[in-house]
């Protein structure tokens, strides 16, 4: 059996502290999971009143990209564990910090935190060009074809080569730093490439920068396959599948799942072990949200996430235990259960409009959808495709869990707060 895992008392001595670094609807999730588990949680964002903010026990708003700022919020609030739940972070001084420590804060001992999972981790899948490089140059796992580029005329380049040795058209392009699909655009022609670098450079997470442009893959459909790396029978950590997610995504940004999406054995065992050998190459603890493209019984490698995934949100109506709820055991050195309880489905529900403080109507009509449920995340401010809130739903096969789901998602209705 797995040792004995100590948790405190919230807001004593004893407590065990876990600071959120981001506190959008997913670290929210997190948040709550963690806090049924008895930690005491920090969250920290770039702006105030995120989601997670307004259920944690206390929150910082910093630059989350300024190295200082963030070293500071660490020693004020010394956690346990350091949770980074978004890619616009300053990875390098977690990097120090996880090195070197914070020294003895004036207690004589020297402070540490863990980093979840791993510094090295967060270094990486912050920056497309490091997973990149990782999964198919250090991994030898199949990606599609790919370049980088630094300028306008390096993208030419890139796409058009010299001897029919470019990308080609059509491609991808996307900022090697950005997430939800901002700064990502499918070109078809040499007319599209001006547009596209520009759009990639008001895109990227930290400003303008690196893009990579990527060949399309004759995919059949798209997948998350939920990695969790917990610690298991043997006291040692193992790796642990949640059943495969699919999902559509519109412009880099999902606007459904659901699970378990149908696959070969052969494509579910090759997707799997290409997840299992991309975290464990990341190592530590948690769950992770790999993304794969199969055509058949053939599997790309696309991106990794070490942290829950958005298109895991199905997982609230579909899992004994939520993608939430097995990334805080695992990080927390508990057991997990992956097991599927039914199928189900997620849908999106966008703001529409850009305003602050907006309203919700169609919830009681969105409920009455069979075996459905609603998160409404609280975010502050409104944008019109920004993720306001989603719709699950489950049923006896995803397809019709996907129509309930979408149902549900359509009845509500973003209105200007009065």
């Amino acid at each position: 059996m797995s040792k004995d895992v100590r948790i405190g008392t919230p807001l004593s001595a004893s407590a065990t502290r876990v600071m959120l670094l981001g506190c959008g609807e997913l670290g929210k999730e997190v948040i709550i999971a963690l806090q049924r588990l008895g930690c005491e949680v920090i969250g920290v964002d770039r702006y105030a009143d995120a989601p997670g903010m307004q259920v944690a026990h206390r929150s910082h708003v910093i630059n989350m990209t300024d190295g200082e700022a963030l070293r500071a919020v660490i020693a004020k609030e010394k956690p346990h564990l350091v949770v980074p739940e978004i890619e616009a972070i300053a990875t390098a001084t977690l990097a120090e910090i996880e090195r070197d420590g914070l020294g003895d804060m004036g207690d004589g001992d020297g402070y540490c935190p863990e980093i979840i999972p791993t510094a090295r981790a967060t270094q990486l899948t912050m920056n497309r060009e490091g997973i990149r490089r990782l999964a198919a140059q250090t991994l030898g796992l199949p990606t599609s074809p790919y370049r980088f580029a630094d300028t306008l005329a390096e993208l030419q380049a890139a796409i058009e080569g010299n001897h029919g040795d470019g990308i080609g058209y059509p491609c991808i392009i996307k900022p090697v730093m950005s997430s939800s699909g901002k700064g990502q655009s499918l070109i078809k022609s040499a007319a599209d490439v001006a547009h596209a670098w520009d759009y990639a450079q008001a895109g990227g997470r930290t400003g303008a920068g690196r893009v990579i442009v990527e060949g399309l893959i004759d995919f059949d459909y798209e997948i998350t396959q939920l990695t969790v790396r917990a610690v298991g029978e043997s006291d040692e950590v193992e790796t642990f599948f949640c059943e495969p997610i699919g999902h559509v995504q519109v412009n880099g940004d999902y606007v459904e799942s659901w699970q378990p999406m149908a696959m070969s054995p052969v494509a579910l065992h090759k997707s799997r072990e290409v997840a299992r050998a991309i975290t464990t190459n990341l190592g530590g603890r948690g769950l992770f949200g790999v993304e794969l493209f199969i055509k058949g019984d053939d599997v790309w490698f696309s991106e990794v996430s070490p942290r829950p995934h958005d298109t895991g949100l199905v997982t609230l109506a579909t899992q004994r235990l939520s993608e939430f709820e097995l990334h805080a055991r695992a990080i927390l050195g508990l057991p997990v259960d992956t097991r599927l309880r039914r199928a189900g489905a997620s849908a999106v529900i966008y703001g529409g409009m850009e305003a602050k403080g907006i309203a919700f109507e169609g919830v009681a009509d969105a409920l009455r959808v069979p075996e459905s449920d609603l998160r409404l995340f609280g975010k502050p401010e409104s944008f019109v495709k920004r993720r306001m809130g989603v719709a699950v739903a489950t049923a006896e096969t995803p397809d019709e869990a996907r129509k309930r789901a979408k149902l549900a998602a359509s009845r509500v209705k973003p209105v200007k707060g009065e």
